[in-house]
């Protein structure tokens, strides 16, 4: 026998599954705009059903069904698309910072442009040149000298530009420990809370939605490996374990970070992003501005000395060292030698110093006088910056008999034109470069190799902003295709909410009719007799 008061609760039921069915999708609708969000849906199963009442089998056919239930509330979320986008997340990552690091070694680099090292350099030449035509001159010693300086501090700053870019990478790196051991500890504590409140029987879909936002998030910076196990996420960062459950294994530091990326655990990310462009890019290019400043002040080239030339007295060229008489230490035939870059041949020719020859000393030199010159400390020999006189222009001097002092053959520009020719003039790069380091050009003239290094920086550049451009196109393939899974759609939640409404209506008209017909029960029957 039926219950009289069983469609009530039937429709009781009914009631309670569809009011939570609507306040499920008023919370969709409410975060739809929510970054991570994973729309949640109702489960709805049908209440178990009654047998009748009786010792054997009732004589009623079938059961008696008892309405509808709801057995939980389930977020929408495919850990495929999750892992997808993971490993594309953590290139574009990795391209983005490798990309922003060449776009500001450029900008420092600044080339080509009218204002950059090769218009310093260039001017350098030229005011050789013009040294050359009136050698005796001071104003054009003047402007020799300036240049000079002009072209040591354009290498100085340029350095101390890349080496404060790579004191920014190092200070992003310690940035990113922080941020990665935030997100781990953050997943942790989830972990905890969502194996809490699961435990209970409870769907803790917005707490593993705040977990999966930190693990995209964190995606980005390293290279992240996840599998779910019964107490939560377990992060690992190649062979390093981050998270296992609910404690964190593994507190980075700089160094710690440092040694998982020469330990090749950290493969990709922002943080390997950060590592590779300072110690590959801005490294390898601070190495390209020594590499062309030690060559240029004593990089190995190949000269023709003069007919004519005087060799300073004490000098060595080759197997033979020149002594003797003026006339001893002639060049009979134009002689083929290598020098020690612009200081070795700025030391074959003579100065003026009270009208008398003077030995052309070192023109380039470290800052402190003693440390191997590099594009950060070159400077301009301090004797020349004090006196224009002693920029060696000449090569020829005799004796003068009147005072039995040796002079400068007045108007000789001999060593001027060979400084304004190493402008066309190869030099050996690969002895400049610093041990182990590669060189964009092994021998060339000065104005070649910068364009090799301008030319490779251009190349890497492109290729960066090309790879940059394809991650992020992967990676909102990927977005787009877990939004179609988990996003929001107003279409689809008004559509839900119009037939969960109208469900709602009627389960309650069921109940009141449920309601008319007790009533007609209790107080319209058994009156006869009344």
């Amino acid at each position: 026998m039926r219950s009289t008061f069983g469609g009530i609760e039937i429709s009781k039921r009914s009631l309670f599954s569809h009011q939570a069915a609507l306040t499920t999708t008023g919370h969709n609708v409410a975060n739809a705009n929510t970054r991570g969000y994973s729309r949640q849906v109702v489960n709805f199963v049908a209440a178990k059903p009654l047998e009748a009442v009786g010792m054997m089998r009732s004589n009623i056919p079938g059961q008696s069904g008892q309405g509808v239930e709801f057995t939980s509330i389930t977020r929408i979320r495919e850990q495929f698309l999750d892992g997808q986008f993971y490993n594309e997340n953590k290139s574009l990552g990795e391209w983005s910072i490798r990309n922003d690091t060449l776009e500001k070694i450029e900008a420092i680099i600044n080339e080509p442009t009218d204002t950059g090292i090769r218009q310093v350099v260039e001017n350098f030449w030229n005011s050789w040149q013009e040294l050359s035509k009136n050698p005796d001159n001071l104003t054009a010693r003047s402007v020799v000298k300036e240049s000079a300086i002009a072209l040591t501090d354009a290498f100085n700053h340029t350095a101390k530009q890349l080496n404060d870019l790579s004191s920014d990478l190092t200070d992003n790196i310690n940035v990113k420990v922080i941020q990665i051991n935030t997100a781990a500890q953050q997943i942790a504590e989830l972990n905890q809370e969502i194996f809490r409140v699961e435990g209970l029987g409870n769907d803790a879909n917005d707490l593993r939605d705040q977990r999966d936002v930190l693990l995209d998030d964190l995606s980005k910076v390293i290279n992240v490996n996840v599998t779910e196990t019964d107490s939560g996420y377990n992060v690992r960062m190649g062979n390093i374990q981050l998270v296992e459950g609910r404690n964190v294994v593994t507190q980075f530091t700089a160094q710690t970070l440092e040694q998982a990326y020469t330990s090749k655990d950290l493969a990709s990310g922002e943080a390997f992003g950060m590592i590779v462009s300072r110690d590959s890019f801005v490294a390898s290019y601070r190495n390209e501005l020594n590499t062309m400043i030690r060559a240029l002040a004593t990089g190995d080239t190949e000269v023709t000395l003069p007919k004519g030339a005087v060799i300073p007295a004490g000098t060595q060229i080759g197997t033979k060292v020149y002594n003797g008489t003026i006339e001893q230490r002639t060049l009979t035939e134009p002689l083929k030698t290598t020098v020690k870059g612009f200081n070795g041949l700025h030391s074959l020719g003579y100065a003026l110093t009270n009208g008398e020859a003077k030995q052309g000393g070192v023109f380039f030199q470290s800052k402190d006088g003693s440390n191997p010159i590099t594009a950060e400390n070159i400077s301009v020999s301090p004797d020349i910056v004090n006196n224009v006189e002693n920029i060696a222009s000449a090569m020829r001097t005799y004796l003068d008999p009147a005072d039995n002092k040796v002079k400068v053959v007045k108007g000789n520009n001999d060593l001027a034109l060979l400084m304004a020719g190493l402008r066309s003039t190869k030099f050996d790069f690969s002895t400049s470069s610093d041990a182990g380091n590669v060189v964009a050009l092994n021998g060339g003239t000065l104005d070649e190799f910068f364009r090799a290094v301008v030319g490779q920086l251009g190349v890497q550049t492109q290729e960066a902003t090309r790879q940059m451009a394809n991650q992020k196109i992967l990676v909102e393939q990927v977005e787009s295709r877990r939004q179609s899974v988990s996003g929001v759609s107003m279409d689809e939640e008004m559509a839900n909410m119009i037939k969960f409404q109208h469900a709602y209506n009627a389960a309650a008209r069921a109940l009141t009719v449920q309601d008319e017909i007790l009533d007609k029960v209790i107080n319209g029957m058994g009156v006869v007799g009344r």
